[in-house]
């Protein structure tokens, strides 16, 4: 009897009959709680099955009342005409209002994280009980399992459209009135801006150049944005250059002080004061910055899924990671890199840039701009980004001058691919004494 009670599934009837009977009562209540369960959190399949009605005749604007609701569950087959009507007249008599309704909403949703954790641990148990696995593979599941779970999305269930549905008019709605509040995360560059709408949550955008484009420079310049006007924890992973070395150049570009004088010391007398200015502008930002060195995907995962309220997730570079198991192939290793970014991104639900050097085939061009065939190691690549930007300065080709010119110029980006609208080409301000982008006049960047 005892094990019996032990294993038994967390749910409570009361409060689900609660919760379908203030819906009953008053239609209005659906708003409230169709942001906080799904029909997968009841656990008794009949009340899945009522609350699935319930917003079907929601996404109709039909009345949900005890007549409308048998009908809809008879025309789906799960009552007969002469079955059911007494449990729904029950069900509406079960409040007498819809004041509590989020408060049993909030108690089924508990009780279906419950019976979520609870699945969980039992799959974690049998793969570390089969030892079919790698540890590190078992492990990165296991913490994958639970992260999801407490970030409310449980991946294990199918989801019924009817859920999807309901999400997607809600922001529909949303994006009727409010615009700007439900675009992607804006580069901070109006003109990229434009073409991109924003970077979609879960994308992978790959920023591709060759060595001294500025590629860091535009990671750098997009994360200092973002975490200035999301006001979101954005990460940094540096495979590359030192933690000092990367705020050194954010400081560069926000103070607008030489990079050479913060290399040497040489500063001009308000240098001080600029510093200053933006050092306290920086530390306001929740700017994470990582420089372990030979990083893999697994262990991203692992530090980001502690980050709260993550809002953009930036890697320099892609040649310096490391594949999670040993590959023969270095275009193999690369093309799981690839594809675990991607996953990564879409478990996380943040936009990831990753920074990727291309190969010497725009060296041998005529027309050096670079394209898709350039990105080094693997096609994959190309395939897994959501979006593929690849910058572009004339002047680094042109033999009379120094290809690290610290004059402002004019540069390029290059949208290659963008999986959400068009491609094109941006023209944006570029100030390497200050290693900066910046968004140049309309007029300008139409010549």
């Amino acid at each position: 009897m005892q094990d019996e009670l032990v294993k038994k599934q967390p749910f409570s009837m009361p409060a689900e009959q609660s919760l379908l009977g203030s819906i009953l009562v008053d239609p209005a209540a659906l708003n409230e709680v169709a942001d906080l369960i799904t029909s997968d959190d009841f656990y008794l399949t009949e009340h899945k099955q009522i609350y699935l009605a319930m917003r079907e005749l929601f996404l109709a604007n039909r009345e949900i009342d005890v007549v409308t609701l048998i009908d809809m569950l008879v025309t789906k087959g799960i009552y007969d005409k002469s079955g059911g009507e007494d449990y729904i007249r029950t069900l509406s008599e079960a409040v007498p209002d819809a004041l509590n309704v989020k408060d049993y909403a909030r108690i089924v949703k508990e009780k279906s994280v419950l019976r979520q954790l609870i699945s969980a641990s039992s799959e974690i148990a049998e793969a570390a009980y089969s030892e079919q696995e790698a540890v590190a593979s078992i492990l990165d599941h296991a913490e994958n399992l639970i992260f999801n779970i407490a970030q409310g999305r449980d991946t294990k269930n199918f989801r019924h459209i009817k859920d999807v549905l309901v999400e997607v008019y809600n922001h529909l709605q949303e994006l009727n009135t409010n615009r700007e509040a439900t675009q992607g995360t804006q580069t901070g560059f109006s003109g990229l801006d434009r073409v991109l709408a924003g970077m979609g949550k879960s994308d992978l955008v790959l920023v591709g150049a060759r060595p001294g484009m500025g590629k860091t420079s535009f990671a750098l310049n997009v994360a200092t944005n973002v975490a200035k006007q999301t006001k979101k924890t954005v990460c940094f992973f540096s495979l590359e250059m030192s933690a000092d070395q990367v705020v050194s150049r954010m400081l560069s570009s926000e103070a607008l002080v030489d990079s050479y004088a913060l290399r040497t010391g040489e500063f001009k007398p308000d240098d001080w004061e600029k510093l200053a200015h933006a050092s306290s502008e920086l530390a306001g930002c929740d700017i994470l910055i990582d420089d372990t060195s030979n990083m893999t995907v697994t262990a991203m995962k692992a530090k980001l899924r502690r980050v709260k309220n993550l809002g953009l997730v930036v890697i320099d570079y892609l040649g310096l990671m490391q594949g999670d198991g040993h590959k023969d192939n270095r275009v193999q290793e690369v093309s799981e890199i690839s594809r675990s970014l991607k996953i990564m991104a879409k478990e996380l639900m943040v936009p990831v840039i990753c920074c990727a050097q291309l190969s010497r085939g725009p060296e041998g061009r005529t027309d050096k701009k670079p394209m898709l065939s350039d990105l080094r190691d693997s096609g994959a690549i190309e395939q897994d980004a959501d979006t593929v930007i690849f910058l572009y300065r004339d002047e680094y080709y042109k033999t009379d001058q120094d290809p690290n010119n610290q004059s402002a110029s004019v540069a390029q980006v290059i949208i290659a691919k963008n999986r959400h609208g068009s491609v094109g080409t941006v023209n944006i301000g570029w100030n390497g004494q200050f290693t900066k982008f910046v968004t140049i006049d309309k007029e300008l960047e139409a010549q």
